[in-house]
């Protein structure tokens, strides 16, 4: 498989974000597991022990259901999660602090490196959640707001200032605009969010947002705040606010209608799912690690480009064999048909595709422990 191109046919899955550390053991038991079937164990043996992971704050509800649905079935397990942010979930990981990470962007090249230093050996690398990012407002008396790409470049680089902007105008014509002021949010962390939301300005609208991808806010100006709880919180605070996010955590704030093609698109989870069947697997990373290279410009209709892929990442192998054990129930259980559909159930996401959890399923199952 590896050097071969795959173009993913997937409707992705899931993962978890809270404002804390998530923590599940015996008492996550008390939840009710997925319907459809229980998390899956070693040879048919309940697991026991405790494995920590962190990163990507936009995992949150998914990842609530997921530890729910694992411990019910392993009730001597314990998961432990902190949302921390997809750029410090993977700084964890690489430090050996934790057991696997979540993120909204897959690994650097150089990061790639440093994990199969840490590792060992091979790096798992699989999508498990996939969602929309919605452009969330706080607009009083403005519904069904449209956006084309260069206008949300313009709003979101400070260019844009005034909701009643010709921009703004053209995009939402017979609306009634407000004179008031555009007070755009972005995160103040390291985030996979940002990574994914800076790549489609980059490459939707490269004449305006001339910077290149970054999980780091790269533009002065607007306010900042901490993980997806706190953007959600500054824009349903404010009057005028607009920030983004995973879609799942948007609850009643407006959510843009973004151009693509001729048409107007929302934020849904069979919009989102329809973008990653257009996009291809990157190259030259090993046989376990299913990173993909998401089409931003695509002007089917029904497509949302907006999105991010939200990867769990561990060892190949664990010197332990209790946590290599763990691990390997874990991430078999959240990109399981059960995992996949208790994510969708939970957090609006877009399921593996059958044909994509055949190909990475080996790459999960392949967990063991090893010096």
């Amino acid at each position: 498989m590896k050097n071969q191109r795959h173009v993913a046919r997937a409707r992705a899955a899931a993962v978890g974000v809270a404002a804390g550390v998530l923590l599940a053991g015996c008492g996550a038991a008390n939840e009710s597991v997925p319907a459809g079937g229980a998390a899956p164990s070693a040879g048919g043996t309940a697991l026991s022990g405790t494995i920590s992971g962190a990163g990507a704050s936009s995992q949150q509800a998914a990842m609530q259901a997921w530890i729910a649905g694992f411990t019910g079935s392993n009730p001597d397990a314990t998961v432990n999660y902190d949302p921390a942010g997809s750029g410090a979930g993977r700084t964890q990981f690489l430090s050996g602090g934790v057991a696997f990470a979540g993120s909204d962007a897959y690994l650097k090249v150089d990061e790639l490196t440093e994990a199969q230093r840490r590792c060992g050996g091979d790096v798992v690398e699989v999508p498990a959640y996939v969602s929309p990012i919605a452009v969330v407002y706080n607009l009083q008396g403005v519904t069904d707001l449209q956006l084309s790409p260069a206008t949300v470049a313009g709003i979101f680089l400070g260019k844009i200032t005034e909701w009643n902007a010709p921009e703004i105008a053209a995009d939402n014509p017979g609306k009634t605009l407000p004179d008031q002021a555009v007070i755009p949010v972005h995160r103040s962390d390291d985030s996979g969010t940002t990574q994914n939301f800076t790549d489609y300005l980059n490459k939707a609208a490269p004449d305006i947002w001339t910077a290149k991808a970054t999980g780091t806010w790269p533009v002065q100006g607007g306010e900042a705040a901490q993980g997806t709880s706190g953007v959600i919180g500054a824009v349903q605070g404010g009057n005028g606010t607009v920030g983004y996010a995973d879609e799942s955590q948007a609850g009643s704030l407006g959510k843009a209608l973004i151009k693509v093609g001729d048409a107007y698109t929302g934020p849904t989870a069979e919009a989102a799912a329809n973008v990653l069947a257009e996009s291809t697997r990157v190259e030259g990373r090993g046989d376990s690690s299913f990173a993909f290279d998401l089409n931003r410009t695509t002007t089917a209709a029904g497509t949302y480009p907006i999105v991010l892929v939200s990867y769990q990442i561990a060892c190949s192998k664990y010197p332990d064999a209790a946590q290599a054990a763990l691990v390997k129930g874990f991430l078999t259980y959240t990109t399981s048909a059960d995992g996949q559909q208790a994510a969708a159930k939970a957090a609006g996401s877009a399921p593996l595709s059958d044909e994509l959890r055949t190909q990475i399923t080996p790459a999960v199952t392949g967990i063991t422990a090893g010096a």
